[in-house]
């Protein structure tokens, strides 16, 4: 693994627990799948093997739904992973492609201007005018390239790409077949070929599925973290990691930080206080899990570079507010409000008050 690399990908960053998995790996596994569907489970929900070795965790949820996930894509259907943004609908889908086919790389990024050679494949021009229309000449997409190897294709945010786009997805997930009509020819889907989808539905660029497309997904819904423990733990675990590739120090923030913040995304987006004796209005934004992250990991960064290294809650307040205020006008007035009826008066909490505050 090149170690100056930002973001190795899961199959490099993983690569020994993938590879013992595959060593003591005894279930039946489908055709091309390089682990079984319960190999596949434990590297994302972690576990113990049989010789001692432990696998870390990948997911903090519902066990069943990545079963029900993983079930799917040994099926004809395809995986269509749904769930408000920051709910780890893309983490999932790049360990799930990295566990199957020791590739998560052939990744379709969905965008409002996309057409359908991002999906089925476009020309290298320098080719098809010396040449004419030929093989040679033609560039594959991940799509197709995951159907001749029998691979699993990832397409992020699937509801941004426009309607008309989306439905190139019908014939090859029916008929798992993409004509190429210029050259007479086609490209059958190799056994082991699926496809993995992620969408939110707190997308301004929203594109409604058509009901045909639809019926080709199997859709699993990734909620919020359900407990408050859940998603400290969730934090702590994906600053660790996301720290080291950035080379952040070695010293976690103090448990207290990541707690107080987590208490006050929660707090924000449920609307209401955790005693449940106060109503809170809630901002504009999703505040999900993935957010309180960035601004744990952003604490870490002030702290390292313009303080003595510990992190404070001067630290995280520069975050928290750029995460809660996406408009600068309504959600202030909602945090605002919030700081003076729950922060301001809740115990150990004035620092966080006064650094929000000044920020104001």
């Amino acid at each position: 693994m090149n170690l100056n690399v930002l973001r190795p990908h899961a199959e490099h960053q993983y690569a020994e627990e993938l590879a013992t998995l595959a060593q003591f790996d005894t279930h039946p596994r489908p055709a091309q799948w390089k682990l079984s569907p319960w190999a596949v489970a434990t590297y994302l929900l972690g576990g113990k093997l049989s010789n001692g070795f432990e696998v870390s965790t990948k997911y903090y949820g519902n066990r069943r739904l990545i079963e029900i996930a993983i079930a799917t894509l040994v099926t004809d259907r395809a995986l269509l992973l749904m769930g408000v943004p920051g709910t780890a609908k893309s983490w999932v889908s790049e360990h799930l492609s990295a566990a199957i086919s020791n590739d998560s790389t052939m990744l379709v990024q969905g965008t409002a201007g996309m057409n359908e050679d991002a999906i089925r494949y476009g020309w290298n021009y320098a080719k098809l005018l010396s040449e004419g229309p030929s093989m040679g000449a033609l560039v594959q997409s991940p799509i197709m390239r995951a159907m001749k190897t029998g691979a699993i294709a990832r397409i992020e945010e699937l509801t941004r790409i426009p309607s008309d786009v989306q439905d190139t997805l019908i014939t090859i997930l029916s008929e798992k077949v993409l004509p190429i009509p210029e050259l007479d020819s086609e490209v059958q889907a190799s056994k082991g070929f699926n496809i993995i989808a992620t969408a939110n539905d707190r997308d301004k660029g929203v594109n409604e599925l058509s009901s045909a497309l639809k019926r080709r997904f199997n859709t699993v819904v990734l909620p919020l973290p359900d407990s408050f423990d859940e998603e400290v733990k969730i934090v702590e675990t994906r600053v660790l990691s996301i720290g080291k590739s950035l080379d952040l120090p070695d010293e976690m923030p103090p448990l207290k930080e990541i707690q107080r913040l987590v208490t006050i995304f929660r707090e924000l987006r449920q609307g209401k206080s955790t005693d449940n004796k106060t109503k809170i209005k809630s901002p504009s934004g999703t505040l999900s899990t993935a957010e309180a992250i960035s601004v744990i990991n952003n604490g870490r960064a002030l702290a390292s570079h313009f303080g003595d290294g510990l992190v404070k809650a001067s630290d995280i307040a520069a975050g928290l507010m750029g995460a809660v205020l996406k408009d600068p006008v309504q959600d202030k007035v909602v945090f605002t409000e919030y700081l003076e009826t729950i922060v301001k008066e809740r115990d150990g909490w004035k620092d966080l008050y006064r650094a929000c505050k000044e920020l104001l």
